[in-house]
């Protein structure tokens, strides 16, 4: 029904619904009225959410079209909260309501006492306000100071003592959270968090359908879906959801991070704030090497799983690199500003706080643990896009004495005239997607991916004082000849065998 064919009064209001005009329905018909719809239509469910068409979603429309209250359980950032606010999509676009009711009255059944007497005096004639699809979801962050008062509701001595009423009077009821989403949804954050007695009070409204605010022997049949989300972390860690609570709850969904790598850059597109308002560009490999940190957090020991890596982490990663190339922008006069792998170290600020570290990650610090998993993701990366390189000529060069001196502040014109002193570096950063006319900037970013690459590799080495330069492996003093100790190998021409059965080689240190 379009806003200006909306009936204004209560009359009006009866007249369309005999026409057929307008159908008046309950929140869970509803919503499954207009899933239905969209599903025949083939539109999408939830925009903005990506990578789970094939397994949270259809586990939701399975427990909306069974017109279920349902939780959603996950680790954190996995969108539990965004996929819950996107419900108000599939609510209509805008709802009849008595003008001023507290709990969204429905004009042809009002459950307040205030509605009811409105009804009553102005009869066909009273006002219908019309109330739009946001205004009806109602979340609430679940904490341990929560009271009943503030979910359900209590006696309000004050509206009694200003009106003269007993306090007996249901018109001296305050109303809590859940009345108020009545004929709406109603979210309730970190369940777990919610103490024991405020959880029993959700008993009735899940399983009856109505609730009793203290004090009055009065029972609200309230139209509400309610969903909920929780951190299976949590019903050990801060609470837990009462067993007869789970029960009353009609599905548990549970969420989970992106499998792929290209879904969880996608999101990390969307989310991350990139727009700067100056000429800045971040290349593809660094985009894959900032997602891929987050996919090596979440296997690495070093990283409590239970507790998760949020997708958060990544899009304050690619914030923050973009922002160092900015800064690098700004002092070099450079534009485009184009991202580096270096900045990707100059993000360790936007990855040590996104996760929790078991023991083995607290005795190495969580400095130490988040380059690791920077070096880790950049060695998966060059893998993936330069398999085949062939990088000999250049690490022989680092081998033989060379040194590369690249900070994340030098300029592009300074960083591509210093790498083509070095053999094979500018082939390689061919080979990594740039254009072989590509300006500075673009190449800079090539050539510092392949020399992070190799030093990932830990085929060359990086340190502040010296740069990248060759590998430093360990190394024993030089001896005589006559003391050399050998070193067995699986050539030798000796009698002991190695495994397999091959012989073995002798050789000798340096």
């Amino acid at each position: 029904m379009t806003s200006h064919a909306r009936p204004q009064t209560l009359g009006a209001l009866k007249s369309a619904i005999a026409r057929g005009d307008y159908t008046p329905r309950r929140v869970k018909d509803e919503v499954r009225h207009n899933l239905i719809a969209r599903l025949r239509q083939g539109a999408p469910l939830f925009p903005g959410v990506i990578g789970y068409d094939d397994t949270v979603v259809p586990q939701i429309v399975n427990a909306i079209l069974a017109r279920q209250h349902f939780i959603l359980l996950g680790l954190r950032g996995q969108a539990k909260t965004r996929l819950l606010r996107a419900l108000t999509s599939l609510l209509d676009e805008a709802l009849p309501v008595i003008p001023g009711s507290e709990i969204n009255d429905d004009p042809l059944a009002p459950l307040s006492a205030a509605g009811r007497a409105r009804v009553a005096a102005e009869g066909d004639d009273l006002p219908i306000a019309w109330l739009p699809r946001e205004a009806r979801y109602v979340e609430k962050l679940a904490t341990p100071d929560v009271t009943m008062a503030d979910m359900i509701g209590d006696i309000d001595p004050i509206k009694a003592a200003r009106t003269g009423l007993a306090l007996g009077s249901e018109l001296t009821m305050h109303f809590g959270l859940l009345p108020r989403a009545n004929r709406g949804l109603f979210a309730i954050n970190e369940l777990p968090d919610l103490a024991g007695k405020i959880q029993v009070g959700l008993f009735n409204i899940l399983q009856e359908g109505d609730v009793q605010i203290k004090g009055y022997p009065v029972r609200l049949p309230l139209d509400v879906m309610m969903v909920f989300t929780a951190n299976p972390e949590d019903y050990t860690a801060r609470g837990k959801i009462i067993t007869p609570l789970k029960d009353r709850i009609g599905a548990e969904i549970r969420t989970h991070y992106m499998a792929s790598r290209a879904d969880a850059m996608a999101i990390t597109a969307q989310e991350a704030w990139l727009d700067r308002g100056v000429p800045l560009e971040v290349p593809a490999f660094v985009r894959e090497i900032v997602e891929e940190v987050a996919f090596q957090a979440r296997g690495a020991r070093a990283v409590d799983k239970r507790s998760g890596v949020s997708q958060r982490m990544p899009i304050s990663v690619l914030e923050t690199v973009a922002s160092n190339a900015e800064r690098r922008g700004f002092l070099t006069a450079e534009s485009p500003a184009v991202a580096r792998v270096t900045d990707v170290y100059a993000a360790l600020p936007a990855i040590v706080g996104k996760f929790e570290l078991e023991y083995e990650g607290e005795l190495k610090g969580a400095d130490a643990v988040a380059r690791g998993l920077v070096q880790s993701a950049v060695a998966a990366v060059f893998d993936g896009r330069l398999p085949d390189a062939n990088a000999g000529p250049t690490v022989a060069w680092f081998d033989q004495g060379g040194t590369l001196s690249l900070g994340d502040t030098v300029p592009s014109a300074d960083l591509v005239r210093d790498a083509g002193r070095v053999p094979g570096l500018l082939d390689l950063a061919l080979g990594a997607g740039v254009a072989p006319d590509a300006a500075a900037p673009h190449m800079a970013a090539a050539i510092d991916f392949v020399l992070e690459g190799l030093c990932a590799q830990k085929r060359i080495s990086r340190n502040d004082e010296r740069g990248y330069h060759g590998a430093e492996p360990l190394r024993r003093p030089a001896a005589p000849a006559s003391t050399r100790l050998p070193v067995l190998t699986a050539d030798d021409d000796d009698d002991e065998e190695g495994a397999g059965g091959r012989p073995r080689k002798k050789k000798y240190y340096n």
